[in-house]
């Protein structure tokens, strides 16, 4: 395989750690996952975006890069496959949508700082499904500062994904329409499994696991 840097995004509750972390385990990869648990600004932006939403960006933006700089190390994009949960753009597609304007032309100048020392997966796959699958996947995982979240608020991120995926030209995008498969199942998982498999060129891809 050529991939040596696998990256599967998605919204929140779309079920791209659970993934991440089969495939990681069947092919002996070394599997990064994000870290957020323990971020002391998360709980606090739930209940007050407007407030939070700058410190949580920048947080998460030093925590990902630190992160993926220990993680992906060149020694090990050369010698072994890596599958992450995230990308760093993940940050920038967030911080446009939680931020003010004043606030995101700032942060942006970190980003763009940052972003010029990350390594680009050599193939990202995007777990797409439809707001009401991701809000029924959230209630069920039962963490207490998502429960508020809000149909706009997940709608928000899908479109800023979409809209980022627009500009990519240099590594292959497969959004994988995966609304009605549950990669629990072993027939869709192995559905999706087999895409490693293929090539696909720069740019965006839609597939369908059905």
């Amino acid at each position: 395989m050529g991939n040596r840097f696998i990256v599967i995004e998605g919204n929140i509750g779309a079920g791209k750690t659970t993934l991440a972390t089969k495939l990681a385990d069947e092919m002996k990869a070394k599997l990064v996952l994000e870290t957020f648990e323990d971020n002391p600004f998360l709980p606090k932006f739930y209940k007050d975006q407007k407030r939070y939403a700058f410190p949580l960006e920048l947080s998460f933006l030093a925590a990902r890069y630190q992160q993926l700089k220990s993680d992906l190390k060149q020694g090990d994009l050369f010698n072994s496959i890596i599958i992450a949960d995230y990308y760093l753009m993940k940050s920038f597609i967030f911080a446009k949508i939680t931020l003010s304007d004043d606030e995101f032309r700032l942060y942006r100048q970190f980003f763009d700082l940052i972003r010029s020392f990350s390594a680009k997966p050599d193939i990202l796959f995007y777990i797409h499904r439809e707001v009401s699958v991701l809000k029924n996947n959230i209630m069920n995982r039962g963490r207490v500062y998502e429960k508020d979240l809000d149909t706009e608020y997940l709608s928000s991120v899908s479109r800023g994904y979409f809209n980022y995926f627009k500009e990519v030209r240099d590594f292959p995008v497969v959004v994988v329409d995966a609304t009605e498969a549950d990669f629990q199942n072993k027939k869709y998982y192995r559905e999706f499994a087999e895409l490693l498999n293929r090539k696909f060129p720069c740019g965006v891809t839609n597939i369908k696991v059905i």
